[in-house]
Protein backbone atom coordinates (compact mmCIF):
# COMPACT_ATOMS: atom_id res chain seq x y z
CA UNK A 1 0.00 0.00 0.00
CA UNK A 2 1.11 3.53 -0.71
CA UNK A 3 1.70 5.07 2.71
CA UNK A 4 2.49 8.57 3.88
CA UNK A 5 5.97 7.37 4.87
CA UNK A 6 6.59 5.92 1.42
CA UNK A 7 5.49 9.17 -0.22
CA UNK A 8 7.77 11.14 2.08
CA UNK A 9 10.74 8.95 1.18
CA UNK A 10 9.93 9.37 -2.51
CA UNK A 11 9.77 13.15 -2.04
CA UNK A 12 13.23 13.12 -0.48
CA UNK A 13 14.62 10.95 -3.22
CA UNK A 14 13.12 13.18 -5.90
CA UNK A 15 14.67 16.26 -4.32
CA UNK A 16 18.17 14.92 -4.90
CA UNK A 17 20.04 16.48 -7.84
CA UNK A 18 22.82 14.86 -9.80
CA UNK A 19 25.83 17.15 -10.33
CA UNK A 20 27.29 17.26 -13.84
CA UNK A 21 31.06 17.26 -14.25
CA UNK A 22 32.74 20.03 -16.24
CA UNK A 23 33.89 18.65 -19.57
CA UNK A 24 36.85 19.73 -21.65
CA UNK A 25 36.25 20.35 -25.41
CA UNK A 26 37.68 16.91 -26.27
CA UNK A 27 35.61 15.08 -23.69
CA UNK A 28 32.48 16.93 -24.85
CA UNK A 29 32.98 15.59 -28.35
CA UNK A 30 33.51 12.07 -27.04
CA UNK A 31 30.45 12.35 -24.81
CA UNK A 32 28.31 13.51 -27.73
CA UNK A 33 29.49 10.57 -29.83
CA UNK A 34 28.79 8.12 -27.02
CA UNK A 35 25.35 9.56 -26.21
CA UNK A 36 24.31 9.43 -29.87
CA UNK A 37 23.52 5.76 -29.24
CA UNK A 38 20.83 6.70 -26.76
CA UNK A 39 17.42 7.24 -28.34
CA UNK A 40 15.18 10.03 -27.12
CA UNK A 41 11.74 11.32 -28.02
CA UNK A 42 9.39 10.16 -30.82
CA UNK A 43 10.51 7.16 -32.91
CA UNK A 44 9.22 5.27 -35.96
CA UNK A 45 9.13 1.92 -34.13
CA UNK A 46 7.52 0.95 -30.85
CA UNK A 47 8.85 -1.42 -28.19
CA UNK A 48 7.12 -4.41 -29.80
CA UNK A 49 8.63 -3.71 -33.23
CA UNK A 50 12.03 -3.49 -31.55
CA UNK A 51 11.42 -6.75 -29.64
CA UNK A 52 12.23 -5.08 -26.32
CA UNK A 53 9.45 -6.78 -24.34
CA UNK A 54 11.47 -9.69 -22.99
CA UNK A 55 11.26 -11.78 -19.78
CA UNK A 56 15.00 -11.17 -19.35
CA UNK A 57 15.62 -7.65 -20.59
CA UNK A 58 19.06 -6.43 -21.52
CA UNK A 59 20.48 -3.57 -19.41
CA UNK A 60 22.03 -2.17 -22.60
CA UNK A 61 18.61 -2.02 -24.26
CA UNK A 62 17.06 -0.36 -21.21
CA UNK A 63 19.71 2.36 -21.14
CA UNK A 64 19.57 2.87 -24.92
CA UNK A 65 15.78 3.02 -25.44
CA UNK A 66 14.15 4.13 -22.17
CA UNK A 67 13.79 7.83 -23.15
CA UNK A 68 12.26 7.04 -26.53
CA UNK A 69 8.63 6.30 -27.40
CA UNK A 70 6.50 5.56 -30.44
CA UNK A 71 5.62 8.73 -32.39
CA UNK A 72 1.88 8.01 -32.52
CA UNK A 73 1.09 8.82 -28.90
CA UNK A 74 -2.64 8.61 -29.66
CA UNK A 75 -2.40 4.85 -30.26
CA UNK A 76 -4.09 2.94 -27.43
CA UNK A 77 -3.58 -0.79 -26.90
CA UNK A 78 -5.54 -1.07 -23.65
CA UNK A 79 -9.29 -0.50 -23.98
CA UNK A 80 -10.16 -0.07 -20.31
CA UNK A 81 -10.06 3.05 -18.16
CA UNK A 82 -6.56 4.42 -17.48
CA UNK A 83 -5.91 6.89 -14.65
CA UNK A 84 -2.52 8.50 -14.05
CA UNK A 85 -1.46 10.30 -10.87
CA UNK A 86 0.85 13.32 -11.01
CA UNK A 87 2.50 15.01 -8.04
CA UNK A 88 3.91 18.51 -7.43
CA UNK A 89 7.23 17.04 -6.31
CA UNK A 90 7.83 15.29 -9.65
CA UNK A 91 7.68 17.82 -12.46
CA UNK A 92 8.45 15.22 -15.14
CA UNK A 93 5.03 13.70 -14.44
CA UNK A 94 3.38 16.85 -15.76
CA UNK A 95 5.30 16.43 -19.04
CA UNK A 96 4.43 12.73 -19.29
CA UNK A 97 0.72 13.53 -18.80
CA UNK A 98 0.83 15.99 -21.71
CA UNK A 99 2.90 13.83 -24.08
CA UNK A 100 0.67 10.78 -23.63
CA UNK A 101 -2.57 12.63 -22.82
CA UNK A 102 -4.60 10.63 -25.36
CA UNK A 103 -3.68 7.37 -23.63
CA UNK A 104 -5.35 8.49 -20.38
CA UNK A 105 -9.00 8.80 -19.48
CA UNK A 106 -8.31 10.51 -16.15
CA UNK A 107 -5.40 12.46 -14.72
CA UNK A 108 -5.34 12.88 -10.95
CA UNK A 109 -3.03 15.64 -9.71
CA UNK A 110 -2.08 15.15 -6.05
CA UNK A 111 -2.91 18.71 -5.06
CA UNK A 112 -5.67 19.08 -2.51
CA UNK A 113 -6.17 18.65 1.22
CA UNK A 114 -9.27 19.26 3.31
CA UNK A 115 -8.37 21.25 6.43
CA UNK A 116 -10.31 22.67 9.37
CA UNK A 117 -10.17 26.39 10.03
CA UNK A 118 -11.83 26.72 13.41
CA UNK A 119 -15.32 25.30 12.72
CA UNK A 120 -15.17 25.66 8.95
CA UNK A 121 -13.79 23.45 6.19
CA UNK A 122 -11.37 24.70 3.55
CA UNK A 123 -9.46 23.28 0.61
CA UNK A 124 -5.68 23.67 0.90
CA UNK A 125 -3.09 23.00 -1.79
CA UNK A 126 -4.73 25.20 -4.43
CA UNK A 127 -1.39 27.03 -4.86
CA UNK A 128 -0.18 23.92 -6.73
CA UNK A 129 -2.96 24.18 -9.34
CA UNK A 130 -1.46 25.09 -12.71
CA UNK A 131 -4.20 26.52 -14.94
CA UNK A 132 -1.92 26.69 -17.98
CA UNK A 133 -0.94 23.05 -17.65
CA UNK A 134 -4.60 22.02 -17.21
CA UNK A 135 -5.58 23.86 -20.38
CA UNK A 136 -2.78 22.29 -22.40
CA UNK A 137 -3.49 18.82 -20.97
CA UNK A 138 -7.14 19.03 -22.01
CA UNK A 139 -6.21 20.32 -25.46
CA UNK A 140 -3.70 17.50 -26.05
CA UNK A 141 -6.07 14.93 -24.56
CA UNK A 142 -8.86 15.47 -27.10
CA UNK A 143 -9.81 12.33 -29.01
CA UNK A 144 -12.38 11.99 -31.79
CA UNK A 145 -14.66 9.00 -31.18
CA UNK A 146 -17.14 8.33 -33.99
CA UNK A 147 -19.41 11.41 -34.00
CA UNK A 148 -18.30 12.75 -30.62
CA UNK A 149 -15.16 14.16 -29.10
CA UNK A 150 -13.85 13.30 -25.65
CA UNK A 151 -10.98 14.71 -23.68
CA UNK A 152 -9.02 13.56 -20.67
CA UNK A 153 -10.81 14.25 -17.37
CA UNK A 154 -9.15 15.81 -14.33
CA UNK A 155 -9.93 14.39 -10.87
CA UNK A 156 -7.53 15.87 -8.29
CA UNK A 157 -6.83 13.70 -5.27
CA UNK A 158 -7.99 15.01 -1.90
CA UNK A 159 -7.05 13.85 1.61
CA UNK A 160 -8.04 14.96 5.12
CA UNK A 161 -5.07 16.78 6.60
CA UNK A 162 -4.41 17.33 10.32
CA UNK A 163 -7.88 16.15 11.34
CA UNK A 164 -8.15 15.32 15.03
CA UNK A 165 -10.22 12.40 16.31
CA UNK A 166 -12.83 14.96 17.33
CA UNK A 167 -12.91 16.42 13.80
CA UNK A 168 -13.38 12.96 12.30
CA UNK A 169 -16.11 11.97 14.76
CA UNK A 170 -18.02 15.21 14.15
CA UNK A 171 -17.83 14.78 10.39
CA UNK A 172 -18.98 11.18 10.53
CA UNK A 173 -21.82 11.75 12.97
CA UNK A 174 -23.33 15.01 11.71
CA UNK A 175 -25.03 15.21 8.29
CA UNK A 176 -24.83 19.01 8.44
CA UNK A 177 -21.05 18.85 8.77
CA UNK A 178 -20.81 16.57 5.76
CA UNK A 179 -22.98 18.93 3.74
CA UNK A 180 -20.70 21.87 4.65
CA UNK A 181 -17.66 19.84 3.60
CA UNK A 182 -19.20 18.77 0.30
CA UNK A 183 -20.23 22.31 -0.56
CA UNK A 184 -16.62 23.46 -0.14
CA UNK A 185 -15.34 20.62 -2.35
CA UNK A 186 -17.96 21.27 -5.03
CA UNK A 187 -17.11 24.97 -5.07
CA UNK A 188 -13.42 24.14 -5.58
CA UNK A 189 -14.27 21.76 -8.45
CA UNK A 190 -16.39 24.39 -10.19
CA UNK A 191 -13.84 27.14 -9.67
CA UNK A 192 -11.11 25.11 -11.40
CA UNK A 193 -13.31 23.16 -13.87
CA UNK A 194 -12.49 19.76 -12.36
CA UNK A 195 -14.54 16.74 -13.44
CA UNK A 196 -14.58 15.11 -10.01
CA UNK A 197 -12.40 14.09 -7.10
CA UNK A 198 -10.28 11.14 -6.00
CA UNK A 199 -10.90 10.63 -2.29
CA UNK A 200 -8.19 8.95 -0.21
CA UNK A 201 -9.69 8.39 3.22
CA UNK A 202 -10.67 4.73 3.52
CA UNK A 203 -7.30 3.42 4.69
CA UNK A 204 -7.03 6.34 7.12
CA UNK A 205 -10.09 5.56 9.18
CA UNK A 206 -11.43 2.13 8.17
CA UNK A 207 -11.08 -0.33 11.02
CA UNK A 208 -11.25 2.49 13.61
CA UNK A 209 -14.95 3.17 13.17
CA UNK A 210 -18.18 1.38 12.30
CA UNK A 211 -18.42 0.66 8.57
CA UNK A 212 -21.94 2.08 8.43
CA UNK A 213 -20.65 5.52 9.41
CA UNK A 214 -17.88 5.37 6.80
CA UNK A 215 -20.41 4.36 4.14
CA UNK A 216 -22.46 7.42 5.07
CA UNK A 217 -19.53 9.79 4.56
CA UNK A 218 -18.55 8.35 1.18
CA UNK A 219 -22.07 7.88 -0.16
CA UNK A 220 -23.21 11.38 0.76
CA UNK A 221 -20.14 12.85 -0.90
CA UNK A 222 -20.70 10.79 -4.05
CA UNK A 223 -24.36 11.77 -4.25
CA UNK A 224 -23.76 15.46 -3.58
CA UNK A 225 -21.06 15.56 -6.25
CA UNK A 226 -23.25 13.70 -8.74
CA UNK A 227 -26.02 16.29 -8.37
CA UNK A 228 -23.51 18.82 -9.71
CA UNK A 229 -22.42 16.55 -12.61
CA UNK A 230 -19.23 15.66 -10.72
CA UNK A 231 -17.95 12.17 -9.94
CA UNK A 232 -16.12 10.50 -7.05
CA UNK A 233 -13.30 7.95 -7.29
CA UNK A 234 -12.51 6.15 -4.04
CA UNK A 235 -8.98 4.97 -3.20
CA UNK A 236 -9.14 1.54 -1.56
CA UNK A 237 -6.54 -0.76 0.05
CA UNK A 238 -5.77 -4.22 -1.39
CA UNK A 239 -6.22 -7.48 0.47
CA UNK A 240 -3.43 -8.12 2.95
CA UNK A 241 -2.82 -10.51 5.79
CA UNK A 242 -3.09 -7.78 8.38
CA UNK A 243 -6.08 -5.93 6.93
CA UNK A 244 -7.99 -8.24 4.60
CA UNK A 245 -11.33 -6.93 5.85
CA UNK A 246 -10.63 -3.21 5.40
CA UNK A 247 -12.25 -3.36 1.98
CA UNK A 248 -13.96 -6.57 0.89
CA UNK A 249 -16.75 -7.84 -1.36
CA UNK A 250 -19.43 -6.58 1.04
CA UNK A 251 -18.02 -3.05 0.84
CA UNK A 252 -17.98 -3.23 -2.96
CA UNK A 253 -21.59 -4.47 -2.99
CA UNK A 254 -22.69 -1.46 -0.96
CA UNK A 255 -20.78 1.20 -2.90
CA UNK A 256 -20.28 0.26 -6.54
CA UNK A 257 -23.56 1.68 -7.87
CA UNK A 258 -22.71 5.12 -6.47
CA UNK A 259 -18.93 5.38 -6.94
CA UNK A 260 -17.52 6.29 -10.36
CA UNK A 261 -14.41 4.12 -9.89
CA UNK A 262 -12.19 2.49 -7.26
CA UNK A 263 -8.44 3.13 -7.30
CA UNK A 264 -7.02 -0.10 -5.87
CA UNK A 265 -3.51 0.28 -4.39
CA UNK A 266 -1.99 -2.98 -5.60
CA UNK A 267 1.62 -2.09 -4.83
CA UNK A 268 3.99 -2.02 -1.85
CA UNK A 269 3.45 -5.74 -1.23
CA UNK A 270 7.03 -6.03 0.02
CA UNK A 271 8.92 -3.79 2.42
CA UNK A 272 12.37 -3.12 3.83
CA UNK A 273 11.53 -5.65 6.54
CA UNK A 274 10.37 -8.19 3.95
CA UNK A 275 12.23 -7.48 0.69
CA UNK A 276 10.89 -8.74 -2.60
CA UNK A 277 8.60 -7.97 -5.52
CA UNK A 278 6.63 -4.74 -5.31
CA UNK A 279 3.39 -6.20 -6.70
CA UNK A 280 3.40 -9.97 -7.37
CA UNK A 281 1.09 -10.83 -10.25
CA UNK A 282 -0.73 -13.58 -8.33
CA UNK A 283 -1.42 -11.12 -5.50
CA UNK A 284 -2.86 -8.52 -7.88
CA UNK A 285 -5.24 -11.15 -9.24
CA UNK A 286 -6.18 -12.18 -5.70
CA UNK A 287 -6.86 -8.55 -4.75
CA UNK A 288 -9.41 -8.27 -7.58
CA UNK A 289 -11.02 -11.61 -6.72
CA UNK A 290 -11.29 -10.51 -3.09
CA UNK A 291 -13.64 -7.62 -3.88
CA UNK A 292 -15.26 -8.86 -7.13
CA UNK A 293 -15.02 -12.66 -7.48
CA UNK A 294 -15.90 -14.37 -10.76
CA UNK A 295 -19.27 -15.59 -9.50
CA UNK A 296 -20.45 -12.40 -7.79
CA UNK A 297 -23.52 -10.44 -8.84
CA UNK A 298 -22.90 -7.79 -11.53
CA UNK A 299 -19.26 -8.85 -11.79
CA UNK A 300 -18.61 -7.13 -15.13
CA UNK A 301 -19.91 -3.77 -13.91
CA UNK A 302 -17.98 -4.00 -10.64
CA UNK A 303 -14.71 -4.93 -12.31
CA UNK A 304 -15.05 -2.21 -14.93
CA UNK A 305 -14.97 0.28 -12.04
CA UNK A 306 -11.83 -1.17 -10.44
CA UNK A 307 -8.60 0.58 -11.43
CA UNK A 308 -5.82 -1.88 -10.64
CA UNK A 309 -2.78 -0.02 -9.31
CA UNK A 310 0.48 -0.06 -11.29
CA UNK A 311 3.65 1.19 -9.58
CA UNK A 312 6.11 3.12 -11.72
CA UNK A 313 8.72 3.20 -8.95
CA UNK A 314 10.88 0.39 -7.61
CA UNK A 315 12.86 -0.58 -4.54
CA UNK A 316 16.59 -0.79 -3.95
CA UNK A 317 17.25 -3.18 -1.06
CA UNK A 318 20.62 -2.93 0.68
CA UNK A 319 22.11 -4.46 3.85
CA UNK A 320 21.25 -1.18 5.58
CA UNK A 321 17.65 -1.26 4.34
CA UNK A 322 17.51 0.81 1.16
CA UNK A 323 14.32 2.44 -0.06
CA UNK A 324 12.11 3.41 -3.03
CA UNK A 325 13.77 4.48 -6.27
CA UNK A 326 12.56 6.16 -9.44
CA UNK A 327 13.91 6.30 -12.99
CA UNK A 328 17.15 8.24 -12.48
CA UNK A 329 18.28 6.14 -9.48
CA UNK A 330 17.34 2.95 -11.36
CA UNK A 331 19.29 3.90 -14.48
CA UNK A 332 22.39 4.66 -12.42
CA UNK A 333 22.21 1.17 -10.91
CA UNK A 334 21.35 -0.77 -14.06
CA UNK A 335 23.84 1.00 -16.38
CA UNK A 336 27.00 -0.96 -15.36
CA UNK A 337 25.17 -4.29 -15.36
CA UNK A 338 26.41 -6.73 -18.04
CA UNK A 339 24.03 -9.68 -17.72
CA UNK A 340 20.28 -9.71 -18.50
CA UNK A 341 17.94 -8.96 -15.62
CA UNK A 342 16.60 -11.92 -13.67
CA UNK A 343 12.93 -12.91 -13.93
CA UNK A 344 11.05 -13.98 -10.81
CA UNK A 345 8.65 -16.39 -12.51
CA UNK A 346 6.33 -16.67 -9.49
CA UNK A 347 5.89 -12.94 -8.96
CA UNK A 348 6.44 -12.03 -12.64
CA UNK A 349 8.83 -9.20 -11.84
CA UNK A 350 12.37 -8.50 -12.97
CA UNK A 351 15.22 -7.76 -10.60
CA UNK A 352 19.00 -7.72 -10.45
CA UNK A 353 21.79 -7.77 -7.90
CA UNK A 354 24.85 -5.57 -8.11
CA UNK A 355 27.70 -4.44 -5.89
CA UNK A 356 28.77 -0.79 -6.03
CA UNK A 357 31.02 1.48 -3.99
CA UNK A 358 28.16 1.82 -1.52
CA UNK A 359 27.71 -1.95 -1.10
CA UNK A 360 25.38 -4.67 -2.32
CA UNK A 361 22.03 -3.85 -3.96
CA UNK A 362 19.03 -5.99 -4.87
CA UNK A 363 16.85 -3.92 -7.18
CA UNK A 364 13.20 -4.46 -8.14
CA UNK A 365 11.82 -2.00 -10.69
CA UNK A 366 9.17 -2.26 -13.44
CA UNK A 367 10.20 -3.39 -16.90
CA UNK A 368 8.40 -3.53 -20.23
CA UNK A 369 7.82 -7.22 -19.60
CA UNK A 370 6.41 -6.90 -16.06
CA UNK A 371 4.12 -4.03 -17.03
CA UNK A 372 2.89 -5.81 -20.15
CA UNK A 373 2.02 -8.92 -18.15
CA UNK A 374 -0.03 -6.76 -15.75
CA UNK A 375 -1.82 -5.08 -18.64
CA UNK A 376 -2.72 -8.56 -19.92
CA UNK A 377 -4.08 -9.41 -16.46
CA UNK A 378 -6.18 -6.22 -16.40
CA UNK A 379 -7.59 -7.11 -19.83
CA UNK A 380 -8.34 -10.66 -18.74
CA UNK A 381 -10.15 -9.55 -15.58
CA UNK A 382 -11.96 -6.64 -17.22
CA UNK A 383 -10.55 -3.99 -14.87
CA UNK A 384 -9.01 -0.58 -15.49
CA UNK A 385 -5.59 0.74 -14.52
CA UNK A 386 -4.34 3.44 -12.15
CA UNK A 387 -0.67 4.45 -12.37
CA UNK A 388 1.26 5.71 -9.34
CA UNK A 389 2.83 7.85 -10.54
CA UNK A 390 3.59 9.46 -13.89
CA UNK A 391 7.18 10.61 -14.16
CA UNK A 392 8.61 7.91 -11.89
CA UNK A 393 8.83 5.40 -14.73
CA UNK A 394 10.56 5.30 -18.11
CA UNK A 395 9.10 6.99 -21.18
CA UNK A 396 9.00 3.88 -23.33
CA UNK A 397 6.66 2.19 -20.84
CA UNK A 398 3.77 4.14 -22.38
CA UNK A 399 4.09 2.32 -25.70
CA UNK A 400 2.40 -0.55 -23.85
CA UNK A 401 -0.83 1.22 -22.88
Amino acid sequence: MRTLNARTVCCLLLSCQYALCTLSPDSKAKSKSKNSKFLRGPQDNDVFDLKLVSPKPSPKDIVMHNEAYYKDTALRRFNGTVLGYVTPWNSHGYDVAKIFAKKFDIISPVWLQVVKQFDEYAVAGTHDIDAGWLSELRRKGKVQQQQAQRTVKVFPRVIFDHFTDRDIKLLLSDAGERTKLNEVLIQSCKEHSFDGLVLEVWSQIAGRIDDKILYTLVLQMAKDLKKQQLRLILVIPPQRRDMSNLFSERHMDRLYKHIYAFSLMTYDFSSLQRPGANAPLYWMRSAIDHIAPDDCHDVEVKRSKILMGFNMYGNDYTPDGGGPIISNQYLELVRPLKKPLLNDERDVENFFEIRTETGRHTVFYPTLYSINERIKLAQELGVGISIWELGQGLNYFYDLF
